[in-house]
């Protein structure tokens, strides 16, 4: 024999309930059918009274939708006939009943628990009379008859013992079906109707269980099973096939709606294992939860649970220092009125402790403490008790957490990354729950960076902000595009574009955008694009695993820099302006990334896709000390003076830079020596050398006034220097020498300048637009350390950005 509950959304249409049946005749061996009211009864039921009590006589309105919903139900599912006659017959003289009832409330204007309770215990009445004429050969079993409460507290509570007693006599023949109404009881000394709580069919068809010693009972709703999250927050979550009572009782108890809590107790203490399953789709495998799970070396977390109605209600006090009792008195001052504690949080020096209770209990358990604690807060060793509210609550279970090292300090480290503020927390001894208290603004990204971070998701996800899609940025969307799918296939990797934008225009979207198609899409979902719009979208979103891509070259977009870092959102530039800014503003914003466990990284910064910087890094963090570096750092520059010929003027190989896109948009910037300044302050910044932009001395082969005014002035004067570089190259090919623009740091000074060098010289053979660095160290004195490849051009600049990105990711 086995126990079958049928939730509201179960028998809440046609088609719902027709599949109860057909689940219910299939069926192989005896069973217990317990249903809950058709769905959103209940609460109109409770909505219609509370519009009589008050004496608005819509209410009649609204239980004529009440009335038409069970009569087309009936329409609907049973054939027209004796039968259907018969029990529109019954159901409309429970109808009757109920309408009379309303009306009383309407004309005294009053509605006590005791008839309130009686209104909704029409819902399961109803449902169940309709279902068990629906389903063949049926027999309806009055659950006030046998599941019976007392009062305790002003609540309604199970009397076990005696409703044990009863339920085996009522079913000592047991039919093929027996069909029982959920959710409704009555009270063993008056026998008044009384209910179990909302949910409480769950619990009706567990007790029943139970008590007669069932070989399953199984829960038919609306979804799969237990998920490992939400999934109208977290859209990886997935359906867990096996749970421990345990895991199941701890995941309810933090929100997850799949089972009602009691439900769990009585069956576990039978050792019967409970099946979810969804009404919508039978074949499905659905959650079995049980005393052990066959596979018990699986993930350390089952699944994350939140309860978002949380208010923190914390007892502090100097006074409260080594005195026994104090706990005592605030647990039995919430319990003599009701008040339920999900969490408990205390600072070991005992001078405070805070609990978390539902919203709605938050006042009346401010009252009771303050007035358990008059005399101690009048004498200033207790502080006036007050409730911290818009808050959430964020459980992870699994029973695998047990000895197992580092879990507490990966979740709250990952929380920390992400800027999430923990303001409470707990943990049992059992270590099974680890509980916490966050801004329920943080709710959602508490939710998805947990099941990102402890492989809940099938795939580890960052969230990708790209800023400036032109040439390198343009590529790198590219390089994604197509990286995205072998990335989740091997590494587990999803990159999600979640924002794009251009010097126009903006899109943010947390369900991210289609690549193929994102350049359309901007212009035409695009909002105008602004400093403040770009920052206020980033950090409003709030969005968990973040990454801005700064692929501008612009001094407004690095500003934004600081307070992304500060909102723990990790920034990728090629954009050289914030690195190579004022010393203490390169410096903020390392301190501020390392504080915040983020990152800022900007390898592109130096030698587009080479591993400058990153080596750099790796030398000085493992003691070694840069003492000299020597590069040609500019790909522009190298492509010109490799170019520059007898049949290709100075003036021509500029304009040929700046055809292949090697050269910025205005030439100048490369000409000028400003864009290897900035390279060479940074490499020597993260070397350890305090330097500014200004300390670099400059020897530049262009004049000074060919960088005053418009770029066509300059494109008009600069042939009148092609014959003086031609009568110089002349000589230089007869001395078998060639020129390279050399950045140079040593003995703590920085220089840049146009050199000679000869075939002996490492720079002397360096092609096209490569980039060549040598780093003489205090390993790498006698023979210095040489990179050398592509340092310009989008797809390897891209590329660099992209592996920046990748570092983030950790794969």
């Amino acid at each position: 024999m086995k126990v079958m509950k049928f939730g509201g959304t179960s028998v809440g249409s046609v088609n719902s309930i027709l599949s109860v049946k057909r689940i219910v005749e299939s069926a192989d061996e005896p069973v217990i059918v317990v249903v809950s009211a058709l769905g959103g009864i209940t609460d109109k039921l409770i909505n219609t009274s509370k519009m009589a009590a008050v004496g608005d006589s819509a209410y009649e309105g609204e239980f004529r939708e009440i009335v038409y919903r069970h009569v087309e139900m009936i329409k609907e599912v049973i054939p027209a006939g004796e039968k259907q006659t018969s029990l529109q017959r019954q159901i409309g003289e429970l109808l009757n009943e109920l309408k009379d009832i309303f009306q009383g409330i309407y004309l005294i204007k009053d509605l006590s628990p005791k008839t309130s309770d009686t209104i909704v215990s029409y819902g399961e009445r109803l449902s169940s009379i309709i279902v068990a004429e629906l389903i063949e050969g049926a027999e309806w079993f009055d659950s006030r008859t046998f599941i019976k409460t007392e009062k305790k507290h002003n609540k309604h509570t199970l009397d076990a013992e005696l409703t044990h007693k009863l339920v085996k006599e009522a079913f000592g023949a047991l039919p093929k079906v027996a069909l029982v109404p959920g959710f409704i009881s009555s009270d063993k000394m008056s026998g008044d109707v009384t209910n179990l709580g909302r949910g409480g069919s769950d619990y009706t068809a567990a007790i029943i269980a139970a008590a007669l010693d069932a070989n399953s009972l199984e829960i038919w709703t609306d979804v799969d099973g237990f998920m490992t999250a939400d999934p109208r927050v977290i859209s990886t979550a997935y359906t867990i096939a096996e749970l421990t009572y345990v895991e199941a009782t701890e995941l309810c108890n933090f929100g997850a709606k799949v089972v009602y809590p009691p439900t769990i107790y009585p069956v576990c203490h039978k050792n019967i294992p409970i099946i979810i399953k969804n009404t919508f789709n039978p074949d499905g495998v659905g959650t079995i939860i049980k005393q052990e799970v066959s596979n018990p070396h699986c993930k350390a977390i089952k699944g994350i649970s939140s309860i978002n109605d949380t208010s923190l209600i914390t007892v502090q006090g100097l006074g409260m220092v080594g005195v026994i009792g104090v706990n005592y008195r605030i647990f039995k001052a919430l319990a003599k009125n009701g008040i339920s504690v999900f969490l408990v949080s205390q600072a070991s020096s005992e001078n405070s402790t805070s609990i978390g209770v539902r919203n709605a209990d938050a006042d009346l358990a401010c009252e009771v403490l303050n007035e358990e604690f008059a005399k101690e807060i009048e004498m200033g060793e207790i502080s006036p008790i007050l409730a911290e509210r818009n808050l959430a609550t964020v459980a992870i279970v699994g029973e695998n957490m047990k000895h197992t090292p580092g879990i507490a300090g990966k979740l709250f480290g990952t929380l920390g990354r992400n800027g999430i503020n923990v303001i409470a927390c707990a943990q049992g001894a059992s270590e099974t729950n680890i509980s916490f208290v966050v801004d329920s603004k943080s709710l959602r990204k508490s939710l998805n960076v947990i099941h990102d971070s402890f492989f809940l998701s099938e795939y580890q996800v960052l969230n990708l902000f790209i800023c400036g899609i032109g040439t390198v940025g343009g590529s790198l969307v590219e390089q994604i595009r197509c990286q995205q799918q072998k990335l989740m296939m091997e590494n587990g990797l999803k990159l999600h574009v979640v924002g794009i934008i251009d010097a126009a225009k903006a899109m943010f979207s947390r369900e991210g955008f289609d690549l193929a198609n994102f350049r359309e899409e901007l212009q035409e979902k695009g909002k105008d694009s602004s400093l403040q719009t770009i920052r206020d979208e980033i950090v409003g979103m709030n969005i968990f695993n973040s990454v801005f891509v700064d692929c501008t070259a612009s001094p407004d977009i690095a500003s934004l820099y600081k307070d992304l870092l500060e909102h723990n959102i990790s920034v990728v530039a090629a954009n050289k302006i914030a690195a190579s800014s004022a010393y203490e503003n390169y410096r903020d914003l390392k301190t501020i990334a390392r504080q915040r466990g983020v990152k800022y990284l900007f390898e592109t910064n130096v030698g587009a896709g080479l591993p400058i910087i990153n080596t750099i890094n790796d030398l000085i963090h493992s003691g070694d000390k840069i003492l000299k570096i020597e590069a040609v750092l500019s790909g522009t520059l190298n492509y010109i003076f490799n170019k520059i010929s007898a049949d290709i003027p100075f003036s021509r190989t500029i304009k040929m830079a700046q055809e292949e896109r090697y050269s910025e948009p205005d030439p100048r910037i490369d000409l000028s020596g400003k864009d290897v300044i900035r390279k060479l302050v940074i490499l020597a910044r993260e070397a350890g050398y305090r330097i500014e932009q200004e300390d670099v001395e400059k020897n530049l082969f262009v004049p000074n006034d060919f960088f005053e005014g418009s770029l066509d002035d300059f494109w008009k004067r600069v042939p009148s220097l092609d014959a003086d570089f031609e009568a110089r190259r002349q000589v230089l090919e007869k001395e078998n020498k060639h020129w390279r623009f050399v950045a140079k740091l040593e003995n703590g000074k920085a220089s840049v300048g146009l050199q000679e060098v000869g075939a002996n010289h490492p720079f002397y053979g360096l092609e096209g637009s490569n980039n060549i660095i040598l780093l003489t160290t205090e390993r790498y004195k006698e023979y210095p350390m040489m990179i050398q490849g592509y340092g310009a051009g989008a797809g390897v600049t891209a590329a660099g950005v992209f592996a920046d990105i990748m570092s983030i990711a950790n794969v």
